[in-house]
């Protein structure tokens, strides 16, 4: 199990703004960098509707997911590891 961070920003950084119509490419490029079983923390700037989907296509790949920003701190949004 390794720990991972994914900026979120840079899922859509190429078109400087997160496109609706792109969301599928970010869920397929936020799962490659995930992989299986890993703790995934997700930070940087991004719309609330794609931290939501991401956190949705994380659900089952992940074992344990963040958010994390300098004004919350880490948010624990799930943990399914059995330690």
């Amino acid at each position: 199990m390794h720990q991972i961070t994914i900026d979120v920003e840079t899922l859509y950084e190429a078109t400087g703004a997160a496109k609706l119509a792109r969301l599928e490419e970010y869920e397929q490029r936020a799962k490659e960098l995930a992989g299986i079983g890993n703790e995934i923390t997700l930070t940087g700037q991004g719309p609330v509707w794609l931290y939501l989907r991401l956190a949705h296509t994380l659900h089952g790949k992940a074992v344990k997911l963040c958010y994390d920003s300098p004004v919350t701190g880490e948010v624990l949004i799930f943990d399914h590891s059995p330690f």
